[in-house]
């Protein structure tokens, strides 16, 4: 099947509504499009540096979660949650009450993330492994009565207030283990003449039109191409977020999506989706240095301390996974007393590389605001 010749599905009539019914995806596929290859070079080639500069960066685990952090504040906007990478990173307790739902589905994205790629050590790519991680997702928040960790077993839909009036209708409940089987099949089908970011385009495209479940399928199929990345090897460290270009974009990207199936065009999905994998390769590498050079501005700062240059760095290193934090949580996470614990804490506001954000004398807050700055 060629790139250009796809045909998205149909129309299927219902009593009362048509859903559509896409066509299935594990078949030999042809890339036929200059425009798409040429995009496919460029995304191939950010990408592969963002591998490699990923591995050159010590402790790179701590910056990891910073990027899951982002991806689920992102992520979750895109669904309609609020929640910022300020808000993300703090305490729930810290967490205006109001928005503390929304807190918690960036945190089970978090959650969600970490254990997938966790799974991946010992488990495949598969609807076992999806059905795990929407389980963890849909815990506890909006939507936690919709069958988390299933596939649907009614008909759902996108827009609109009921089948009548819904701006898209995925296909029918009959079909989901049919169409969810073939993906599977597709995930890991050794087809030669497909390169692998041009099958994580059409299965994250695929993904969205089944819609398999009842709640959390943006969520779900945006965590899919972060895994199917390092699954496949692509990455070694799941380094690479789209959320946050799809926010950005987000009427392109469901314009993007709608145009798969409204008039077969899956080139223009798969340009949109390149252009994303590049940007954001881009952006993330950039990020990477930026840290590096922060560290570097830092280590020149606490060699005035002396003999606290040790307890300083351990600070720091706990700062780069939790940049918003009190002096309780630091003195736990270093082991140290409150007293010395208050002293570096000064230190470091002294230095100005923490900030005071509540202006008490006790319950103080404090902020690693330039680092923080490079994932906003």
């Amino acid at each position: 099947m060629s790139i250009s010749s796809f045909k998205s599905g149909k129309l299927i009539q219902r009593i009362q509504y048509q859903s559509f019914e896409p066509t299935l995806i594990d078949k030999d596929w042809h890339l036929d499009n200059d425009a798409v290859a040429l995009l496919l070079s460029q995304a191939d080639q950010k990408l592969g540096e963002l591998n490699a500069f990923s591995q050159l960066i010590p402790d790179v685990d701590f910056f990891i979660k910073m990027h899951v952090l982002k991806e689920g504040t992102k992520s979750s906007r895109i669904e309609g949650t609020q929640t910022n990478i300020d808000e993300a990173v703090q305490k729930e307790e810290y967490i205006n009450p109001e928005k503390r739902d929304d807190w918690q589905e960036v945190q089970n994205y978090v959650q969600a993330m970490n254990a997938a790629i966790n799974e991946l050590k010992k488990l495949p790519l598969s609807n076992r492994l999806l059905k795990n991680t929407h389980k963890i997702i849909l815990q506890g928040v909006r939507g936690k009565h919709k069958q988390p960790g299933k596939f649907r077993v009614s008909q759902n839909w996108i827009g609109g207030s009921s089948l009548a009036d819904a701006k898209f209708i995925p296909p029918h409940q009959d079909g989901i283990i049919e169409l969810m089987s073939d993906l599977e099949k597709f995930i890991h089908s050794e087809h030669k003449n497909i390169p692998h970011l041009i099958k994580i385009g059409i299965l994250h495209n695929q993904f969205e039109t089944i819609h398999p479940f009842l709640d959390g399928n943006g969520r779900i199929g945006r965590l899919l191409i972060t895994l199917y990345l390092v699954d496949t090897g692509l990455l070694v460290k799941p380094t690479l977020y789209l959320s946050d270009f799809f926010e950005k974009n987000k009427e392109h990207y469901y314009d993007n999506l709608t145009i798969v199936r409204s008039k077969n065009n899956l080139v223009q999905w798969l340009k949109f989706f390149l252009e994303g994998i590049r940007v954001t390769a881009e952006s993330s590498i950039q990020t990477f240095k930026d840290i590096i050079a922060l560290r570097a501005s830092l280590e020149t700062k606490i060699i005035t301390l002396g003999k606290k240059q040790m307890l300083a760095r351990n600070m720091l290193q706990y700062l780069y996974s939790q940049p918003i934090t009190d002096m309780q949580s630091i003195a736990s996470a270093l082991n140290t007393s409150i007293p010395t614990t208050s002293r570096i804490l000064n230190d470091f506001v002294r230095l100005e590389i923490l900030i005071e954000l509540t202006g008490f004398k006790r319950n103080r807050v404090f902020a690693f605001e330039r680092y923080l700055k490079l994932f906003r």
